[in-house]
């Protein structure tokens, strides 16, 4: 039987140089999720125009179900204008008012957080109230054991430390970059150390886990009483887009199946690295060696 796995937040295409991907934080983690072997679901919403629709035979295509994507016919779906340094890191254009600003709750969605396994969420999702209402209605809704992984996502000026605060509280898991941490550290006082700051953390907001991604320079997984560190991958670039959303959903599985933290750790580098070589957050296949089923199959 597959976990329900849920991503839920900013569905949009990512206008890259290369042509247009399917993307947003929680949508590439609801795919690898799906890639991983769970039962996967988005929960977001698109504009009643073209690039929705081509989003639509797209989640068909990737076998995600698109019965939590609502159709909003007064706003526009979600791009994002993406350019790609000489190193492969993305920069971002995030456009405003656009579908996945109003997703609304209803009772198919109150239904899913009935059997959801595990979920993840952001704080760019969060820049509206309607939205911001919503996802953290879910979040209170599901159960006790649900894993709840808030991927902090800074873009731009789209978060504050109200919506940062908020969203810890409710999450279990922290997943960060190296680049975020300074920007967490800074805005509650803390200092120190990475490690030293993540047990902060994680004290203060009485996490399970933080997630530390640091691009070629590996990352680490805290608990209260765990520690694993892995050293980075060396791949060929093409770029980073969806690459910390793949390790994001890389853990939930390991999580879900019990695997320790260095096996965790070590499946999700693999499967952010593969992703570091393919073009956009959702252009990889690549299937690492963990699943998201509640028995472990025998092949």
């Amino acid at each position: 039987m597959k976990r329900t796995i849920v991503g839920i937040g900013e569905i949009l295409w990512d206008m890259l140089p290369a042509g247009k991907q399917l993307g947003g934080a929680p949508m590439n983690f609801a795919y690898h999720a799906k890639q991983l072997g769970g039962e996967a679901y988005m929960v977001s919403a698109i504009g009643n125009d073209k690039l929705g629709a081509e989003i639509l035979k797209k989640l068909k295509e990737v076998s995600l179900n698109k019965k939590f994507v609502q159709i909003k016919r007064e706003f526009p779906t979600g791009t994002v204008d993406v350019k790609i340094d000489e190193h492969g890191k993305p920069e971002y254009v995030i456009h405003e008012n656009v579908a996945w600003d109003f997703i609304e709750w209803n009772d198919e969605i109150a239904a899913l957080t009935e059997k959801t396994d595990a979920v993840c969420f952001g704080s760019l999702a969060q820049r509206s109230e309607v939205s911001r209402t919503t996802i953290l209605k879910f979040i209170k809704n599901v159960g006790e054991k649900c894993i709840k992984l808030f991927d902090i996502n800074l873009r731009q000026n789209f978060y504050s430390k109200e919506i940062i605060e908020k969203s810890l509280a409710y999450a279990s898991i922290l997943k960060l970059n190296d680049e975020e941490l300074p920007v967490v550290a800074q805005m509650f006082g803390f200092s120190g150390d990475e490690k030293k700051i993540i047990s902060d953390i994680i004290q203060k907001f009485n996490l399970e886990l933080v997630a530390l991604t640091r691009g070629a320079n590996g990352s680490l997984l805290v608990s209260k009483n765990e520690f694993s560190e892995m050293p980075g991958k060396k791949v060929e670039i093409v770029d980073t887009v969806g690459a910390g959303d793949s390790f994001s959903a890389a853990v939930v599985c390991g999580l879900l199946e019990e695997k320790s933290l260095d096996e965790i750790n070590k499946t999700a580098n693999e499967l952010a690295a593969k992703v570091c070589t393919q073009k956009g957050g959702t252009g990889s296949s690549f299937r690492p060696g963990t699943s998201c089923r509640r028995e472990a199959s025998v092949e």
